[in-house]
């Protein structure tokens, strides 16, 4: 049974449909949601949504919200969500030049280097985002990733 996902923000509804699993930002850590989930309510913070649909991965900025969860439903309700493909780069570039010039420039009071702040961090996010690029998932018949052996050093003298 899929799992029906809808993100909503005050402006557009930025992705409903259904999904094999949804990894969510919570505001202490990330949550993953299979189908089946037990029913919860939780704030969601500032981060990076996966959503993984056949072998595919699509990942979404999302900032701030509630999520919603029901055995075979997602709404996350967020402040903004960013398709990582709706990315413009050199918007998210600019912000983040900006951000920084208004914490390296000074601030009047203790909430502009806050705001300042957490506009460096969105901008953050949506340049990672759009550097990467779409992302392919393993497949379960494609077996587990190879682990990566620790080298062992040899003691001195044998």
């Amino acid at each position: 049974m899929p799992l029906h996902l809808e993100i909503i923000t005050p402006e557009k509804r930025a992705f409903t449909g259904d999904v094999d699993e949804v990894v969510v930002p919570g505001i202490e850590g990330e949550m993953g949601i299979l189908p089946h989930h037990a029913p919860l309510i939780s704030l969601l913070g500032q981060g990076v949504l996966r959503l993984k649909t056949g072998g595919e991965q699509q990942e979404i900025a999302i900032f701030g919200g509630f999520l919603q969860v029901r055995p075979d439903r997602v709404v996350v309700m967020a402040e903004t969500a960013d398709i990582a493909s709706d990315i413009d780069l050199e918007r998210a570039q600019r912000a983040r030049r900006e951000a920084q010039n208004a914490i390296d420039n000074g601030f009047v009071e203790a909430a502009d280097l806050a705001s300042a702040r957490a506009a460096l961090q969105r901008a953050l996010i949506r340049i990672r985002l759009a550097e990467r690029g779409p992302r392919q998932v393993r497949g379960e018949h494609e077996g587990p990733r190879p682990r990566v052996q620790p080298r062992r050093e040899e003691p001195p003298g044998e």
